[in-house]
């Protein structure tokens, strides 16, 4: 029988590591309850420590390309809402749960990440009862949350170039034991590689981005799909009846620190730094303040002040989001975050296509503006983003996801689009 022991959380982007109990995910009768020998202090301090982790987390979505999108990192450490009745089935499953250390790197995407581990730790905003957790789910939240560990190491030292120490050591045998993921975030065929995405980002022209000009546009990108994710999905879904199951956090209760870290990210990327309180020297927004150009001094103005009443506008909403996401103070918070319906950056055009559980590809997309970027996000007839990609130009043969029922292909940035869909 397990002790728990103290659990450990690394700054910024790199994850939770985990080494205690887990609370019961189940009444079955034929799973093994027998419960962990452990302390309510140490989950307690489990679930501060899981708090501080995933303020980070949701502050770095505002960058959600790169190496984010490249080994589909979110999708598969940062899916909801949680599998329930897939977890009791793996926590009764002897084969896997006797090498779930090997055997979570196989699970799908909404059994794993912050909200798995969530699930296991958390009950309506509270830690869970020490006395309901058993051996079999303290097995599964460890082997979960170095899974997240491994994945958030991948992304940062992909970004700042380090190629060498333990972090670098655990992005290789994640890369290596992956092999490659899905837009779901799913293990799939295929291998994964080690990329330098930082440096590609910062020295122009390079693989990913032709200019200066293009890296600067990929952060406005970054920051708008968020705050379109956080109004439409994260906050609209459940508020607007779609899908009041879509409710990120809910056994915590963290959904509006959430979506509040989701909006600051944004305003680190426009500022230049984390937790920045003003633009640095080197940030996009100071240039554009200090520019001569009036009308672009006058937009950022309006940028800073749109985020600010943002982030005052949710941190106002009533808490807890689970309870209470039909309250007014919810639409005065979507409201705050909406982009106007004839700004550049709105929906450009949705196609909506039908596919089987055996997927679809797209065989081209051709941009009407070749010479700017745009995005496709993929999403479910409730809105719910499947899969997101950048481009410039045109592009061909580009795999979806398996999924059976309705998928909608949005292109935002562009006037224009062209898409050819053929079953595959």
């Amino acid at each position: 029988m397990k002790h728990i022991k103290n659990y450990y959380v690394t700054p910024a982007m790199t994850g939770v590591v985990l080494c205690g109990g887990l609370t019961s995910c189940s009444d079955d009768d034929d799973i093994d309850t027998e419960v962990v020998n452990g302390t309510q202090e140490a989950l307690d301090a489990a679930c501060k420590q899981w708090k501080i982790a995933r303020a980070d987390w949701e502050k770095s979505e505002a960058f959600l390309f790169g190496a984010a999108d490249e080994y589909s990192i979110d999708p598969h450490t940062d899916t909801w809402p949680v599998d329930q009745a897939a977890l009791a089935n793996v926590l009764r499953d002897n084969s896997i749960m006797s090498d779930i250390e090997n055997k979570v790197k196989q699970l799908n995407c909404g059994l794993l990440g912050y909200h798995g581990i969530e699930y296991v730790l958390f009950r309506e905003g509270k830690a869970r009862d020490i006395s309901q957790f058993t051996d079999l789910e303290y097995k599964y939240v460890c082997a979960v949350a170095k899974d997240l560990y491994q994945a958030t190491c991948v992304l940062q030292t992909t970004w700042d170039g380090s190629k060498s120490g333990n972090r670098y050591n655990e992005t290789v045998n994640y890369l290596k034991s992956h092999t490659s993921l899905n837009d779901d975030g799913d293990v799939t065929d295929g291998t994964l590689s080690y990329k330098n995405f930082g440096e590609g980002f910062k020295t122009t022209p390079s693989e990913d981005y032709e200019s200066n000009l293009d890296a600067t546009i990929q952060i406005i990108e970054g920051a708008r799909d968020i705050i379109s994710e956080v109004a439409g999905s994260k906050i609209g879904l459940p508020w607007s009846g779609q899908d009041n199951s879509y409710i990120e956090s809910p056994y915590a209760y963290n959904s509006i620190i959430d979506f509040y870290d989701n909006i600051a990210g944004c305003k680190n990327a426009l500022y230049g730094q984390f937790d920045a309180t003003s633009p640095t020297e080197n940030s996009l927004l100071y240039f554009c303040l200090n520019s001569d150009n009036t009308t672009l001094k006058s937009q950022a103005q309006k940028v800073q002040t749109t985020l600010d009443d943002a982030l005052s506008k949710i941190n106002n909403m009533k808490a807890p989001f689970a309870l209470n996401y039909t309250d007014s103070s919810v639409k005065t918070a979507i409201d705050a975050l909406n982009v106007p319906a004839n700004s550049p950056s709105a929906s450009a055009g949705q196609l909506k296509v039908t596919t089987t559980a055996g997927g679809m590809k797209i065989l081209s997309i051709t941009s009407a503006h070749a010479d700017r970027h745009f995005c496709l996000i993929l999403t479910d007839a409730t809105g719910r983003t499947l899969g997101r990609h950048q481009f410039s130009g045109s592009v061909a043969a580009i795999p979806m996801p398996q999924y059976s029922g309705i998928l909608i292909l949005h292109v935002e940035g562009n006037q224009g689009f062209r898409a050819t869909i053929k079953t595959r």
